[in-house]
């Protein structure tokens, strides 16, 4: 495989091994508690609605990072 994509195998397991991110780890929280609100409002709330569930859990995260986890994970919700 990685012949064909033309890269060096050291570099692709040196990727693949990496550990995650802050940032990664924080999503992948938050994406847990969106999923919940989300599934709890008969999967019907957008991200405005979900932002301000957060936010009533005490979570401090923008509408905006919000809107962007839900556009990544659509086929997950």
């Amino acid at each position: 495989m990685c012949e064909a994509l033309l890269i060096q195998r050291s570099g692709f397991y040196a990727w693949v091994d990496k550990p995650k991110s802050k940032r990664q780890l924080e999503d992948e929280r938050l994406m847990g508690l969106i999923k919940h609100s989300w599934l709890e409002s008969g999967c019907v709330y957008g991200y405005r609605k979900v932002t301000s569930d957060l936010k009533d859990l005490g979570e401090a995260c923008s509408k905006h990072r919000v809107a962007k986890l839900i556009r990544l994970h659509r086929n997950v919700l």
